[in-house]
């Protein structure tokens, strides 16, 4: 039986950690789900945005730890590994990307283009991880490391400026 028929059907409405993976919703697009689930991020964000550095660095760490349990068990329920729905990672990477840059719509758009594409073209080693690396952590490790490097990105573009 091949994976797509053994598949489960998304209930993100009725799970409640299914919700959370799914982003609120936003991984129901039929178009672009992480491009989505990165937009449903952005104004969670800006609640955020305002905390100090440390507090903002502890919740974004906090996501991370929790989303690979979140996706994990997305995963499981759906019986796919990284399922285009589960955007609960694309969240934490976009956090990750405005890590310590000033809080503007030019670096939030900025960081949002840049997570985007470090995320989609998944450059070396984020190519790697994201074929060998399995799970939750697996689900996650990519999107971290997109938004890792798409914040050394920002702020290499602050110094220059």
């Amino acid at each position: 039986m091949s994976q797509q028929t053994a598949a489960t059907a998304p209930t993100p409405f009725r799970r409640p950690v299914q919700f959370l993976a799914f982003g609120f919703g936003s991984g129901l697009s039929p178009w672009a789900p992480g491009t989505a689930g990165t937009l449903m991020a952005v104004p969670l964000y800006w609640l955020i945005a305002d905390w100090s550095l440390p507090w903002y660095s502890v919740f974004v760490l906090a996501m991370a730890v929790l989303g690979i349990w979140i996706c994990g068990v997305a995963s499981r329920e759906l019986k796919v590994h990284d399922h285009p729905g589960i955007v609960w990672d694309e969240f934490v990477g976009y956090w990750i990307t405005l890590w310590a840059v000033p809080v503007d719509w030019v670096w939030m758009l900025a960081g949002f283009v840049v997570f985007r594409v470090f995320d989609i073209v998944k450059p070396w080693p984020i190519s790697q991880l994201d074929r060998t690396v399995k799970g939750g952590f697996g689900i996650m490790i990519d999107d971290i490391l997109a938004g890792v490097m798409a914040c050394a990105t920002l702020h290499l573009a602050l110094w220059l400026l």
